[in-house]
């Protein structure tokens, strides 16, 4: 049905809206004398029905100049649709051929020239021809009489099935007021109903004209009842839909009305949060995350929507759900592929350590063939000072990747690896994931500085933690206590660092790909000075414009005269002094020599530390030279031995020695025991006297079977009274057969007896490969005799 209920419309618009007559008895019984020739009133989007009333608005000149024509004479015009609502100006074939004439009850002239005229439909007619298009349309035309219809039942039933449906599209309609149901109710003309229905009824211009064209009262009825049919269902499916839709609507208005009102409170409070909260939401937008992580701080959002901002917990949340955002979930690094140029980089950081440059191009020319693959957890193992550490920056530079660095020496904690939960005060990630939010890529090289030295107490242990991280089938599912959602380390390339393995638990050891870094050698130290120690130092004193050099001979003197090391540390402070020495100088003179002399290094750091003349003087029956690999590298040991008369065949050990190196001086003095004829010892003496073993530096303790040999060689030497040849070093693990055996640490302790001025090196035959494996010229100058058994060492020990 029309919703608009008597609303004054004009001419133009789609819909016009009946007003009842007062007597809708007179449709179609009008006494008025209906002339052959009418004026033509053309409507848009409308059709007049006899009987029924509409006011309209007069616009078009042509309708102004018909409309008063018709009011002058007997107020009568012909009132017909235009085909096409859309033209403006219609002309005779844009009308339609069957209209309604109408009477003109009341004209009204508006202040714009308009006028507005109500209407009563009378009786339908054809138009038979049109005879005049100017001023107005005028046309001949032919009145269509209705018929009467009486007494027909199926007649009235439908004009009571057309009066219920139109009562039931009123009552479902909200817009129909309620007092269109009684004035339905009250028309008792069954043509006017229909009339008046038709008019009313919401459907299209075509159909509405359609009606009007009927001839039949009762097949207009009838068609018309289909309409409204179509409408109910129309007006039913829209009330649904309406009533569903102002639901959902009343549910927002009421959240807004809410929102509004928590708004004004928080406010009113003296905080507001809501921008923050947006900044955050838009962040985690444009943000690639795991459905985990997305989740997890979605839920955040929702606590922190509802908190306000002085409260306790709103800060723990808001840095939390901060984190989340930061952390490089999904973002790498590209890697660089190109294995030449990762070689120059390693190469212009890092001099010699070729093994360990070999095993990263290895994984880079796997990498660059697979695309991906998981990432070794590579250990670096060396003596301090070698650049174990300054390796993994230089590894990160040449593959392109970020460099993250993680000290665990002393760290007891761990939460320190873990983090800790939210709930405790001052909580927050492990040194981790705080690496990678540092860095923003989830593919750094991450140096574990100093594995070896993370400690154990009441608060946990934090190796066990770092099972697993350096676990290549654990650690892509990471479990961070503070975090609370898993991170895939798998994609990290982890390089721990450690002095000594032995006190790395077995567990941490086994996920470990051990990489053994032995100490430097002394032409190697002078490479290392003249290209990196010198240039940085010369640039930490300001001595970068002037151009003194440090011959080889001078850098000799200073690694051989004041240094003890395998690394380089304290070469760089010696460098360090001579720096500050030059300094003064040009500061003092305003030049410098060309050149530092070995003269003015003991000008500048004094006279030497060290000296092999230590040789000399100790070069007395029952003093042996061993060689000690220690967590700082390869060193010199002495051993002395002293037999004592009226003893009782005791021993005695001093020097801080451990439960190895103690059973290895026993196994020593049972083998000269059982073989003392073969050596031209007196059996009774093992009887009759006792026996010292004293190892010097007893404040540093000292473990470990390599020195069985040494031990072995001191006590022959004192029970023989046959001194051993000096500047000779040994070292291997005896039994009690007389066998020697392998031990490790050669290079280190090698390069310590060049260090040291030794000239001859024994040690087992089944160490040559590992003699093999040191560049020639580190060691040229040093004879080195391999042996199978004790005999052959005293044969070359002994003098």
């Amino acid at each position: 049905m029309n919703h608009n209920y008597f609303q004054l419309r004009p001419e133009e618009e789609m819909e016009y809206l009946p007003i009842i007559p007062l007597n809708d008895n007179e449709e179609g019984n009008t006494n008025e004398e209906i002339p052959e020739e009418l004026p033509l009133l053309p409507l848009r989007n409308t059709v007049l029905f006899p009987g029924v009333v509409i006011p309209i608005t007069v616009g078009r000149e042509k309708s102004i100049r018909a409309v008063n024509e018709a009011y002058k004479k007997d107020k009568l015009a012909g009132v017909v649709s235009q085909k096409d609502s859309s033209i403006e100006e219609p002309a005779a074939k844009d009308l339609e051929l069957v209209g309604t004439i109408a009477k003109i009850i009341k004209l009204i002239k508006m202040p714009d020239g308009g006028i507005t005229v109500i209407i009563q439909g009378k009786q339908r007619f054809e138009v038979e021809k049109i005879t005049g298009e100017e001023p107005y349309f005028k046309a001949k035309v032919k009145a269509l009489q209705e018929e009467t219809i009486l007494n027909d039942p199926d007649f009235d039933a439908m004009v009571s099935s057309i009066k219920d449906l139109s009562g039931q599209i009123i009552q479902i309609s909200p817009n129909l007021p309620s007092e269109a149901n009684i004035i339905l109710k009250n028309i008792e003309n069954p043509s006017f109903l229909i009339h008046f229905v038709s008019s009313n009824l919401n459907s299209s211009l075509n159909e509405k004209q359609k009606l009007l064209e009927i001839n039949g009262l009762k097949k207009r009825a009838e068609v018309l009842l289909g309409l409204l049919q179509t409408e109910l269902q129309y007006a039913e499916l829209k009330n649904k839909v309406t009533s569903k839709t102002r639901a959902e609507l009343d549910k927002q208005q009421k959240d807004y009305f809410l929102q509004q009102q928590l708004k004004a409170i928080k406010e009113e409070l003296g905080g507001d949060n809501i921008e923050e909260i947006k900044e955050m939401q838009k962040k985690a937008e444009a943000k690639k995350w795991p459905q985990a992580a997305k989740d997890a701080f979605d839920k955040g959002i929702e606590k922190l929507e509802r908190m306000h901002p002085s409260t306790p917990d709103y800060s723990v949340i808001y840095n939390y759900l901060d984190l989340l955002l930061d952390l490089p979930w999904n973002e790498v690094t590209e890697d660089h592929y190109d294995l030449k140029k990762a070689k120059a980089i390693l190469d212009r950081d890092n001099y010699g350590m070729q093994k360990i440059k070999k095993r990263l191009i290895e994984y880079l020319a796997v990498l660059k063939l697979k695309g991906d693959m998981k990432s070794p957890i590579l250990c670096f193992v060396g003596p301090p000072g070698i650049g174990k550490t300054s390796l993994g920056k230089s590894i990160a530079s040449a593959i392109g990747r970020k460099y993250a660095r993680i000290s665990l020496g002393g760290m007891h904690d761990e939460s320190e690896i873990r983090g800790h939960r939210k709930t405790y005060i001052g909580a927050m990630p492990g040194r981790i994931i705080q690496s990678l939010r540092k860095v923003k890529s989830s593919n750094p090289v991450m140096i574990l500085d100093e594995i070896d030295k993370v400690g154990t107490d009441f608060r946990g242990d934090p190796s066990s933690a770092l099972l697993e991280v350096l676990d290549p089938e654990q650690n892509n599912n990471f479990y961070d206590n503070y975090v609370e959602v898993e991170y895939d380390l798998s994609k990290v390339l982890f390089i721990a660092t450690a002095n000594s393995l032995q006190s790395i638990q077995p567990a941490l050891r086994d996920r470990l790909e051990i990489i053994d870094l032995n100490g430097y050698a002394t032409e190697e130290k002078i490479e290392i000075a003249k290209r990196h120690l010198i240039p940085k130092q010369k640039e930490a004193h300001g001595l970068t414009k002037t151009s003194f050099k440090i011959p080889d001979k001078v850098l000799t003197k200073i690694i051989q005269d004041y240094t003890r090391e395998s690394g380089v540390r304290e070469l760089e402070r010696m460098l360090a002094s001579i720096m500050r020495a030059q300094a003064k100088e040009f500061i003092d003179r305003g030049k410098l020599k060309p050149t530092v002399t070995s003269k003015d290094v003991e000008k500048f750091l004094g006279k030497p530390r060290y000296s092999n003349e230590i040789y000399k003087t100790v070069n007395l029956p029952g003093v042996a030279v061993g060689l000690a690999y220690t967590y700082v590298g390869g060193d010199i040991l002495f051993i002395e031995c002293s037999v004592s008369d009226n003893g009782k065949g005791d021993l005695k050990l001093t020097g801080n020695l451990g439960n190895v190196m103690k059973e290895s001086a026993i196994t020593a003095l049972s083998y000269l025991q059982a073989n003392a004829k073969k050596f031209g010892i007196d059996p009774e003496t093992f009887t009759k006297k006792n026996f010292h073993i004293h190892v010097p530096e007893g404040a540093t303790p000292k473990d470990g079977p390599s020195a069985g040999i040494t031990m072995m060689t001191a006590l022959a030497s004192a029970l023989t009274g046959r001194k051993v040849k000096p500047y000779l070093a040994m070292t291997g693990e005896i039994t009690l057969r007389g066998q020697v055996l392998p031990v490790g640490g050669i290079k280190e302790k090698i390069l310590a007896a060049k260090r040291s001025g030794i000239r001859e090196v024994i040690m087992c035959e089944e160490n040559k490969k590992d003699i093999e494996e040191i560049t020639a010229e580190f060691i040229k100058g040093l004879n080195v005799t391999y042996v199978k058994n004790m005999h052959q060492v005293l044969d070359l020990a002994l003098s």
